[in-house]
C-alpha cells in the first residue's frame, strides 16, 4: 500500500485519503464510477468530486464500502473517517471544553472494546459507573485517552450536577486533567496511561465514575464518534428498586429523538445489558421508567 495512503487511513480526513487512495490506484474517477456502478451503486461523477474535494460527504456507509473494495483498501478503512457533524464537537458546552485541551478531538485511537457496567442505587441513582476500554494507538506517541462526560441532569436550575461527579483511575492509568464546564451539566476528563504507545499497540485500561448526589437516574447511553468493534452495557438495579419498561435505544444523533429497539427484561439479577458488534457511529443506551 501507498505509503501517503497508509499514513492518511490511520487519521485522514475523508476527503483527503479517498483522493490519495484513487491516485494510488491510478484510477480516474469515471473509472470508479463505472466499478460502484458494476457493484451496484450508480453514484454520479459529480458526486464522487465532491466527496474527494471535501464539499460534500456520503449520506450511508454502502456506496462507501464499495469504494473500498474498488481501491483495495479494508473493509471499513473509509467508512471510520467519514465526517459525523450530527456528533460534532466543535459547539457547545462540550467543544468549549475541548478548545482548551490540545489534540482532545485528534483521532489517535480505534475503540476495539467498551464494557461499562452501571450501578443504579436505593435512591434510584447511577451513583457508579465501572469502565474497561481496550483500543490500539493509530499513530505513534499516543499516552492518554480523552474522556467526555454527560452527568444527569438535576431539578435544580441553580445548581450544575457536573460539580458533584468524581473520576477514578483504575487498572493501568491515572486520572490526567479534569475540566467541568460552569453552567452544563459537561466534565471532560483525561485518564493518562504513563507511556507512549507504538501504532499499532494496544491498551486496556479502567475507570470508575461515582456520582453518589445525582438526581434518580432514568437512562445511560454512550455516543460513539468512530467505529467501536464491541460495546456492552451493563445496568444493574438495587434490589429495592425496581424499574418498568426498561429498553434498548438508539439516536442517529444527538439530537433527534430515541428510536426504541426492543424490550429487556429484568433478569433474576435485577440487571439489563445490550451489546452492540461493531456500532458505528450514533448513540446507543438502555432507558427505563419509574413506578409512580
Amino acid at each position: 500500500m501507498d505509503s501517503q495512503v497508509e499514513l492518511l487511513l490511520r487519521a485522514g480526513p475523508f476527503h483527503d485519503t479517498l483522493r490519495a487512495a484513487i491516485r494510488s490506484r491510478g484510477l480516474t474517477l469515471d473509472r470508479v464510477r463505472s466499478r460502484l456502478a458494476d457493484r451496484g451503486w450508480p453514484v454520479g461523477l459529480s458526486t464522487l468530486s465532491g466527496w474527494q474535494h471535501g464539499h460534500t460527504r456520503p449520506a450511508s456507509t454502502g456506496p462507501v464500502h464499495a469504494l473500498e473494495e474498488v481501491l483495495d483498501l479494508p473493509r471499513g478503512a473509509l467508512v471510520d473517517l467519514i465526517p459525523r457533524s450530527d456528533l460534532d464537537e466543535r459547539s457547545g458546552a462540550l467543544g468549549e471544553l475541548l478548545d482548551d485541551i490540545p489534540g482532545a478531538r485528534d483521532r489517535s485511537v480505534d475503540l476495539l472494546c467498551q464494557h461499562d457496567k452501571v450501578s443504579v442505587d436505593a435512591s434510584r441513582r447511577s451513583s457508579r459507573i465501572w469502565s474497561r476500554i481496550v483500543l490500539r494507538a493509530r499513530r505513534d506517541g499516543v499516552d492518554r485517552y480523552v474522556m467526555r462526560f454527560f452527568a444527569d441532569p438535576g431539578a435544580d436550575p441553580l445548581a450544575n450536577p457536573a460539580d458533584q461527579v468524581e473520576f477514578e483511575a483504575g487498572e493501568n492509568c491515572r486520572l490526567g486533567e479534569v475540566r467541568r464546564h460552569s453552567r452544563a451539566p459537561v466534565i471532560v476528563a483525561e485518564f493518562l496511561f504513563g507511556q507512549r504507545l507504538r501504532a499499532g499497540e494496544s491498551w486496556v485500561f479502567e475507570r470508575r465514575i461515582h456520582n453518589p448526589c445525582g438526581p434518580p437516574s432514568i437512562v445511560h447511553a454512550c455516543a460513539v464518534r468512530h467505529r467501536v468493534e464491541q460495546y456492552l452495557l451493563q445496568v444493574r438495579f438495587d434490589p429495592s428498586v425496581r424499574p418498568v419498561d426498561c429498553h434498548a435505544f438508539s439516536q442517529a444523533d444527538l439530537y433527534e429523538p430515541p428510536r426504541r429497539i426492543g424490550a429487556l427484561p429484568l433478569s433474576t439479577h435485577h440487571s439489563v445489558h445490550l451489546i452492540g458488534t461493531p456500532l458505528i457511529t450514533g448513540v446507543h443506551g438502555i432507558a427505563w421508567r419509574w413506578p409512580s
